[in-house]
């Protein structure tokens, strides 16, 4: 290979565009006796036939191409981002727009079936839903079951090392804790009493009044409280989960007669709640019989 050859490989090496980076096509122009725009070394490589004016010369056709091929690649960049700073600023302009002028809220009441949809004032309040003295009789009844399932839960600490029965234990407290706070804004919300009247829900079925204090279906008495309170160990742990199916079943019977009540259950937080606690004690009564190797 000469000295010129080797000066043009080079070259198209170093250059971004590679001078379309094939050596063949340098070697051609040569044959040719093209010349092409060189660095200054290159130039005094030459030999004076290459440079020789007298011979056709087709000098700077495919630089001249790769000269426009470079401008319009400058060309096309500014035009994006021409367009993207355009976008940006239309972007920012409507935005501002919406910060300065907000839009009046739009209250929209969707209509019964095939009945056109409503447009209320921006003064529109929402309003909760009718309740019946059924919903709220449950509630206040449920607050006081679930007080009780929570005071029990309270003695594990103290009164049993079984680790199956503290991690039910802490589950139970901590479920119940909560949907005791739930209750009491739900009636708080519908402004009713977070207590129930002297004779709430009389009709429902294994409420003892026999004392003073009211218990709803499933709630130990008393005596069975004093008994879970004076065991310990393995007597506790019996005891304990024995109370606690009797207690859970109470509130089952409690649901129930919830939904068969007419008109009682239709709020929608209500009707969650309740079938919540159905769903839920009734996994937990199955736990604990299987605790006590029973079937269950």
């Amino acid at each position: 290979m000469s000295s010129i050859e080797a000066d043009f490989d080079r070259l198209a090496l170093l250059d971004d565009e590679g001078w379309t980076a094939n050596n063949h096509y340098h070697r051609f122009l040569l044959k040719k006796n093209w010349v092409l725009a060189l660095p200054g070394p290159l130039c005094g490589k030459l030999k004076p036939s290459v440079l020789d004016d007298s011979r056709p010369m087709k000098s700077f056709h495919f630089s001249a191409r790769l000269t426009l091929r470079s401008l319009i690649r400058v060309v096309v960049w500014q035009s994006g981002l021409l367009a993207a700073g355009t976008l940006a600023c239309l972007l920012s302009l409507s935005v501002a727009a919406q910060q300065t002028d907000p839009a009046t809220p739009v209250v929209v009441q969707p209509g019964a079936p095939g009945q056109p949809t409503r447009t209320l004032p921006s003064s529109t309040r929402a309003t909760l839903p009718p309740h019946s003295t059924a919903d709220a009789q449950f509630m206040q009844g449920m607050i006081m079951h679930h007080a009780q399932a929570v005071e029990m839960t309270a003695l594990i600490g103290s009164h049993t090392e079984n680790k199956d029965v503290r991690s039910l234990g802490a589950r139970i407290s901590r479920s119940q804790s909560e949907e005791i706070e739930f209750m009491k804004r739900w009636l708080a919300a519908r402004g009713e009493p977070i207590s129930p009247q002297m004779s709430p829900m009389p009709e429902m079925p294994g409420m003892d009044m026999s004392s003073h204090q009211m218990l709803m279906p499933g709630m130990l008495t008393a005596k069975q409280m004093d008994a879970l309170k004076k065991a310990k160990g393995k007597a506790f742990d019996h005891l304990f989960l024995t109370g606690m199916i009797q207690h859970h079943n109470g509130a089952l019977i409690m649901v129930k007669e919830l939904f068969d009540t007419s008109g009682a259950g239709q709020d929608a937080e209500l009707f969650n709640f309740a079938t919540d606690v159905d769903s839920g004690q009734r996994a937990e009564i199955r736990i604990m019989h299987t605790m006590l190797g029973e079937k269950p």
